[in-house]
């Protein structure tokens, strides 16, 4: 619904329309809500919700073994992964996974054939780097906190000291009220927003799509019962605790892996 699902939703938070530009009008897409407790996702086992990269490829993986045992018509068809963020820690993990056991477990049913990542996260300190560089080029932070920032940052640094983070803190607040992904875009808030101003492109669509998820009638339509928090589209959950790997080599050696496969 935030993007290439077959259903986008209306103004009214209640009602849907046919996304033109779905996935599903030329393959069968399957999301998968991952790690527990994203999304409506959830679990019994309280240990469950101590995650992290190498438990979310486990069960990731063990989830489409066990899906393709419920739905066998979809074994051995042309598979791919495909994630965007932090999802570019996900889909070269499970993708790793799934071809080192192709090699002691030939007639593995899951018939990966290529991953594709957008805007995926692999290095952390590229990331930081290139987000702050990014605001210096399109004048949204001064010469002054440019240049601070990279005469005080080490980014591949454990820790940063007093006066990094004195700039990342300026850099963050002189920004003001702007929607990092798309600096050019008005946002749903603004006293200025009221038509679309390009057009197919609403600012608003993510609260419509919080308002239908969060619908009881909805809810109850997907057999969601109880969960202890609302949806949301970007959440910080505080039941979840999550380690990552650290090490962007590991992730980098993931894509590696897969191309020399």
């Amino acid at each position: 619904m935030m993007e290439l699902g077959p259903f986008r939703v209306n103004k009214d938070g209640k009602t849907l329309w046919l996304n033109p530009f779905a996935w599903n009008n030329v393959a069968n897409i399957l999301f998968l809500e991952s790690p527990a407790d994203v999304g409506f996702s959830y679990s019994n086992t309280s240990s469950d919700y101590t995650t992290g990269d190498e438990k979310t490829r486990q069960d990731s993986f063990t989830f489409l073994l066990n899906w393709m045992e419920i739905f066998p018509e979809y074994k051995h068809r042309d598979f791919y992964i495909t994630g965007e963020s932090y999802a570019g820690h996900y889909v070269a993990q499970l993708a790793q996974l799934i071809l080192s056991y192709k090699k002691t477990e030939p007639n593995l049913v899951i018939n990966l054939q290529g991953i594709a990542t957008g805007n995926g996260i692999i290095d952390d300190a590229t990331m930081n780097s290139g987000t702050y560089h990014f605001y210096w080029t399109h004048a949204l932070i001064s010469d002054e906190v440019h240049q601070g920032i990279f005469s005080n940052c080490i980014f591949s640094a454990e820790t940063t000291s007093e006066a990094c983070n004195e700039y990342i803190k300026q850099a963050d607040t002189s920004q003001g009220n702007m929607l990092a992904y798309n600096t050019y875009c008005q946002l749903c808030n603004s006293s200025d927003y009221t038509s679309l101003p390009i057009s197919g492109f609403d600012p608003c669509s993510a609260d419509y799509v919080d308002n239908y998820l969060n619908s009881v009638e909805v809810q109850k339509a997907l057999n969601v019962k109880d969960i202890p928090h609302s949806w949301d589209s970007c959440k910080t959950l505080r039941t979840l605790f999550y380690q990552s790997s650290k090490s962007s080599c590991k992730v980098a050696l993931g894509f590696e892996y897969i191309a020399e496969t």
